[in-house]
């Protein structure tokens, strides 16, 4: 008998990442347009523990992924519905990376070094260059508003599957 469920670490890495991509997300939005200050230096670097927890999620989510199978679709789901949840989650994953990453690359550019937590610096990924910096803030910006449309979409289809079509797609993640 097929699997119908994703294992446990599979869904625990899979809500995590989401809580985290959330939370990222709202306190980006939480400190935009605040005066630069102590109150939004400390939001600024919450902001980059979580982006880099996200990476860290990402990479345990595609280890994870090399020795496990998700569940297959059920059978009657239409090829395009197919083909739309395998492009979605592979741009899902891109930037997952892209959208820390280039956090991360935006932060050396500024000059402004990553300790992860407190405690742990990260190397700096570029030198400083504002001109390189302002365009990554661009690309920071606008891939984090795409992350969250492509998440919501996800979520959107899941509910769907699960109030509409009353299938098992939203329940293998649960």
């Amino acid at each position: 008998m097929a699997r119908v469920r994703y294992t446990l670490p599979a869904r625990l890495l899979h809500w995590l990442s989401a809580l985290s991509i959330i939370a990222a997300f709202l306190l980006a939005l939480s400190f935009d347009g605040m005066p630069l200050g102590l109150a939004k230096l400390k939001l600024i670097n919450y902001h980059k523990w979580v982006g880099i927890t996200v990476l860290g999620l990402v990479a345990l989510r595609l280890l994870w992924r090399l020795r496990h199978r998700p569940p297959a679709l059920p059978a009657d789901t239409p090829p395009w519905q197919a083909r739309a949840a395998h492009v979605t989650h592979g741009l899902l994953y891109v930037l997952m990376i892209g959208v820390p990453l280039g956090g991360w690359l935006m932060s050396s550019a500024k000059g402004y070094p990553v300790v992860y937590l407190g405690l742990l610096r990260l190397p700096d990924l570029v030198s400083t260059n504002q001109e390189l910096a302002a365009q990554l803030r661009t690309l920071h910006e606008l891939g984090a508003w795409v992350l969250i449309a492509l998440a919501l979409g996800h979520a959107a289809a899941a509910l769907k599957h699960h109030l509409i079509d009353r299938d098992d797609i939203l329940k293998r993640m649960l």
